[in-house]
């Protein structure tokens, strides 16, 4: 008889997301079983079971077993939040009152601000710095209920010092505290100035000099460019994606946020895992994204915070089977929020997205996002036992009461990590 170390029981509305390991799209993307008097059974760091109590397995609870009773809650697989650029230096409030009077985001990085405002504190700033501002963030994602954090590079651009210094701040965020980082190289964040008028010549430092160094650091999953006007064309994203792939380290693109420019093209031929943003993606932009396989990687927070009442069209891309996560995309300039929650309701308000289909949005489809379906996304026999449970008596109530934090615990790897 299997002795158990985690026992979750009584609990409300227990939703496994429980099928195939990879990304859901169209119908299926709604398709959940909600089980009620559920159960969950954990063994060390592993699922044995998550289902109705009644079909639950025999088993025997081992010493020291914790035992949860979730009488008037939810309970999800743990969140994945897919997309961040989790490290970095200093914030940038005053920029509010700059977008209220009406400056746009490309004309705020004009005048040295935005993401080159970012560029600089974060060089100034030392690991140990960076790691206690960033550590705040990732104890924020904890809390509401995330388990997993993509977390990007991307504020040294042509300092690949500060770039690595980044990314070894993520390395020692996921090694001390309870959450699991998977990172992304994205120097082509920006165009560094003194490259403006060939930015070609800094694509071809990337590949040649920054990729190898990369991959022989040998801890980044993904590469990721910044598919816009202003920033980097679609062939230049596309060199860069398809010499990424060389070294090892998959494809994601920033694409179509604020002009469509080819983004979808390029992320269909160089076959990325996801394309974040995808707020202007026409109908042709979409079965671009159907054609090659892509994960449409939505960030509602963002298009909330930049105010043009525009969103990714969500709708469409059920409609034709396009598979979608949801982010949070927290970053100090066009989405300083942790509050995944809260990117989840404006999911269902402003994309017309079900409670359903958001749930699937930040649990399997954000796991394949970031290349781990097989071990997380869903509370499957054999899968990390990652695992959030919400203070409400269903999830649909997790999404309607906007605004707040719904979480009552976080269990990471079978511990419990974070209680209200």
């Amino acid at each position: 008889m299997t002795k158990v170390t985690l026992i979750i029981k009584n609990i409300s509305e227990l939703i496994t997301v429980e099928g195939k390991n990879e990304a859901r799209s169209g119908k299926a993307q709604g398709e959940i079983e909600k089980i009620h008097d559920g159960l969950v059974l954990v063994c060390d760091d592993k699922i044995l079971y998550a289902g109705s109590t009644k079909g639950a397995p025999e088993y025997e609870a081992a010493e020291n077993c914790e035992v949860i009773d979730a009488t008037g809650k939810t309970v999800t697989p743990g969140l994945i939040d897919s997309h961040t650029h989790l490290v970095h230096g200093g914030s940038r409030e005053d920029e509010l009152d700059m977008k209220l009077n009406g400056v746009t985001y490309l004309e705020i990085l004009e005048r040295g601000g935005g993401i080159m405002s970012t560029l600089t504190k974060t060089k100034k700033m030392s690991e140990d710095e960076l790691f206690e501002q960033a550590k705040k963030s990732v104890e924020r994602l904890i809390s509401y209920g995330v388990t997993t954090i993509e977390a990007k590079s991307g504020y040294g651009i042509d300092d690949f010092d500060t770039e690595m210094k980044q990314l070894k701040v993520a390395d020692r965020l996921g090694e001390e505290l309870p959450v699991d980082i998977v990172k992304t190289f994205m120097a082509a964040h920006a165009i560094p100035a003194k490259y403006k008028q060939n930015q070609g010549e800094f694509i071809d430092i990337v590949i040649n000099d920054y990729l190898p160094k990369i991959e022989a650091y040998g801890k980044c999953k993904f590469c990721d460019v910044f598919c816009e006007k202003g920033v980097f064309n679609a062939e230049e994203s596309k060199r860069l994606l398809m010499a990424a792939r060389e070294h090892g380290l998959i494809p994601k693109i920033h694409a179509d946020e604020i002009e469509e420019i080819g983004g979808t093209t390029t992320a269909k031929e160089v076959e990325a895992i996801s394309a974040e943003h995808l707020i202007k993606c026409s109908e042709k932009g979409v079965m671009e994204l159907k054609e090659g396989g892509v994960i449409a990687n939505l960030l509602p927070g963002t298009s909330f915070n930049m105010g043009d009442g525009i969103f990714a069209p969500a709708r469409l891309m059920i409609e034709k089977e396009v598979p979608i996560a949801i982010s949070t995309d927290y970053n100090p300039g066009s989405c300083p929020t942790e509050n995944i929650q809260l990117c989840m309701y404006l999911a269902c308000l402003n994309m017309k997205m079900t409670p359903a289909e958001v749930l699937v949005a930040v649990t399997i489809n954000g796991a394949a996002a970031v290349d781990e379906a097989d071990i997380k996304g869903s509370l499957s026999k054999g899968k990390l036992a990652d695992i959030a449970i919400f203070d409400a008596p269903n999830f649909n109530y997790v999404v309607y009461h906007f605004g707040i934090n719904h979480t009552d615990k976080v269990i990471k790897n079978g511990k419990v990590v974070y209680s209200k």
